[in-house]
């Protein structure tokens, strides 16, 4: 499955995949990573039939990058430069834009490498980080490093930006619920059936990049606000994992988390290890994860009979997971309810009748509680109100005059 998603990045940015194959590895071979058999045997092939690029699913080093160049007499990138390059295409806000640029000049810069002598200087670069025959021979360290200086600038003002609109969020009286998973998961489809939003949902890898916001209505009334966020990668460069960490707030700082899994894909486990592991460098550990996380079992409808009822019937045993299908709607209710229920499990649920004039009253438990349905009448309002337990204690002597009945507490 590696080679499949390997495949998939490489399409995620329309190219053309000639021929994908795993080599075998006993040991890196610090030249060229890949053992000098493998490397003649490739070129080789590249001779017979020529190709503009290579992509090799690992690591490289500058050195091994330039080597394999030499050897194979094209251009080479490796699974950072791979990602980048999608993350490039993909970046729309001003601040995926600047994030990728950080990302893609801080790998830069770890590439300045004097020998690149190899290659054709008229051959230019490939997309948006260049080759090395363009950007590591023109761009000196010294002015990457004063652009990144820019950068990281003005991602700042972004950031500062971003906190007073979660500021401004947490003054309106709305829950934050994030959609995470593994790239491809299907997360874009998920936030489609739920908001009604136009949010691109295609079958290719990384086809969300900046985070997108819609307001949910939930079956018992309340709103909540649901953020649609980048997806998880095995290996994701530590320069992506730096700059997109203002984005990954969203996640962070959200009330619920529902960690999205294509159960259709034969790797799903360790998808989900590599989900758990990005949370984890966000500090969301295992303990929080338990407090405020839905496992949702995505893509059900594409699974055989039997292994789907074995899902289904997996899924019902277990707490704080739903199983659902995005693309047909199946068990989307049931996640809707799941997510009410878990946002006000602590809360007391009851029927508040307010006089006319009771503005203040009104007022007040919108600011502290969670107003699920209102009934506008001719002697007053009535409304069905979640509180908080630490709210309870002090509702009849705020609501003085007001009919007041428990109807969960």
């Amino acid at each position: 499955m590696r080679l499949e998603e390997a495949i998939g990045l490489a399409r995620a940015i329309d190219l053309e995949v000639a021929g994908a194959e795993i080599a075998p590895l006993r040991r890196p071979t610090p030249a060229t990573l890949l053992g000098s058999g493998k490397v003649e045997e490739i070129r080789a092939r590249l001779e017979a039939e020529p190709v503009e690029l290579v992509v090799i699913d690992a690591a490289l080093t500058p050195v091994q990058q330039r080597n394999l160049e030499k050897a194979w007499k094209t251009k080479v990138i490796d699974r950072t430069g791979l990602i980048l390059e999608i993350f490039g295409a993909r970046a729309r806000t001003r601040e995926g834009v600047l994030q990728v640029e950080l990302a893609a000049l801080t790998y830069q810069r770890s590439r300045l490498v004097r020998s690149w002598t190899h290659l054709e200087r008229q051959r230019g670069g490939f997309g948006f980080l260049g080759g090395p025959g363009e950007s590591q021979l023109e761009l000196d360290r010294r002015k990457i490093t004063e652009r990144i200086t820019r950068i990281k600038a003005e991602l700042e003002e972004v950031k500062r930006t971003r906190a007073l609109h979660r500021r401004a969020r947490e003054r309106v009286p709305y829950r934050v619920v994030a959609l995470v998973g593994y790239t491809n998961a299907g997360k874009s489809t998920l936030f489609n059936r739920l908001t009604g939003a136009g949010v691109e949902a295609v079958d290719k890898l990384f086809a969300t990049l900046d985070p997108t916001m819609r307001l949910l209505r939930l079956p018992g009334g309340l709103k909540v606000i649901l953020s649609d966020t980048v997806g998880f990668i095995s290996d994701l460069p530590t320069q992506l994992v730096a700059a997109f960490r203002a984005t990954l707030e969203e996640v962070r700082s959200a009330d619920l988390i529902l960690h999205l899994r294509d159960m259709a894909n034969p790797d799903r486990e360790a998808q989900a290890e590599d989900v758990a592991r990005v949370l984890d460098e966000l500090g969301i550990d295992e303990a929080e994860r338990a407090r405020r996380l839905i496992e949702v079992w995505n893509k059900i409808d594409k699974l055989p009979p039997e292994e789907r009822a074995a899902l289904l019937a997996e899924a019902e045993r277990r707490p704080g997971v739903v199983a659902v299908s995005a693309v047909t709607g199946e068990g989307v209710e049931k996640l809707l309810g799941a997510l009410e229920q878990r946002l006000l499990r602590e809360h007391a649920l009851f029927s508040v009748e307010l006089p006319p004039e009771a503005g203040a009253a009104l007022a007040w438990l919108h600011e502290h509680g969670e107003v699920l349905a209102r009934e506008d009448r001719e002697d007053g309002v009535r409304l069905t109100v979640a509180l908080p337990p630490e709210r309870v204690g002090g509702l009849r002597a705020r609501l003085d005059g007001a009919r007041i009945s428990p109807l969960r507490s």
